[in-house]
């Protein structure tokens, strides 16, 4: 069979998930309906605001499904009479089984790491928070567990030492789009193979990737420069670091680490007030080279040195 052949149904909300949208729409692929979130309320004036995916999906003539409920009988009843062949999905929500088990050759999620590691909401941010020097991308078939089913495809990407999760996220979403093409490819003509995950790793050496709250990006100066630039990086830019200044909420984006002896007391700013701010950490120091204070924009440590006078 040949690919353009399939009848699929595409289901994702965000910006990561258009790439692969825009990409199996350029090669032609039969996308007979695109599922994404409901309108929300957004801004002062709470206007209705469309999804990334809806966007790209009207601009291109194609269904567009926004249940509020997956479960909804009107919704299941709509995607059974679509007969869809399979199934995509990329940074969507949680699918029911009656929904994830309906097409004949099932449902296929873009993952953005090397599965089994890092199942969860956040792989960019934790395979960069904890120090990896490489991810990649994961097509696999849904199943019960969240993350967990057969994998069919995987490709790797390299971390380097300063890289943020918004460059990674930039660059995973082209990678993980040529990835889910051509794993549709190769489904289409029978020539994957799919591994189970439980074969691959023990399970007490999996590392997660749940969600990220305001506690896990709180910086604790008292540990290494290591990991508190990996934490910096792996929140940038969104939620983003913090610590406080002036009981105001000081983020911090853009980071360099210093790794030097020093005697200064942990947490303590070190600044000429013209062109750098560093904090002190357990082995050295945290150069600052972009911030936000709390109620301004955000900008480059000069431009916040030249307004700001610090106070150590």
């Amino acid at each position: 069979m040949n690919y353009k052949d399939l009848k699929i149904i595409f289901m994702g909300t965000p910006d990561f998930a258009v790439a692969s949208l825009n990409t199996l729409v350029n090669a032609g692929c039969n996308i007979v309906a695109v599922v994404t979130a409901p309108d929300k309320p957004a801004g002062r004036g709470l206007q209705l605001n469309e999804s990334a995916v809806k966007k790209f999906a009207k601009a291109n003539n194609l269904l567009v499904l926004q249940p509020e409920k997956l479960r909804n009988t009107e919704f299941i009843e709509t995607l059974k009479k679509l007969k869809a062949d399979i199934q995509v999905v990329v940074a969507f929500r949680m699918l029911p089984e009656v929904v994830w088990n309906m097409p004949p050759m099932g449902t296929i999620n873009v993952h953005g790491s090397l599965l089994p590691q890092y199942r969860g909401a956040a792989p960019i941010n934790w395979a960069i928070i904890n120090g990896e020097k490489e991810t990649g991308v994961t097509t696999f078939k849904l199943q019960h567990a969240i993350d967990t089913g057969n994998i069919l495809l995987q490709t790797t990407i390299p971390i380097s030492e300063n890289e943020t999760a918004g460059e990674v996220h930039d660059i995973m979403k082209e990678v993980g789009a040529e990835l889910l093409l051509k794993t549709l490819q190769k489904l289409a003509e029978g020539k994957i193979k799919e591994q189970k995950q439980g074969d691959l790793i023990d399970n007490s050496l999996i590392k997660h990737a749940p969600k990220i709250f305001t506690e896990t990006c709180k910086i604790n100066f008292s540990k290494t420069t290591e990991q508190v630039h990996n934490l910096i990086r792996g929140l940038s830019p969104f939620p983003g670091a913090f610590t406080y200044y002036q009981n105001k909420i000081l983020k911090i984006f853009i980071s360099r680490k210093e790794i030097i002896h020093h005697t200064n007391s942990i947490g303590s700013i070190i600044s000429d007030g013209k062109t750098f701010l560093k904090f002190t950490c357990l082995d050295g120091y945290i150069h600052v080279l972009e911030l936000q204070l709390e109620g301004k924009k955000r900008m480059k440590i000069e431009d916040f040195l030249r307004g700001n006078k610090i106070i150590k």
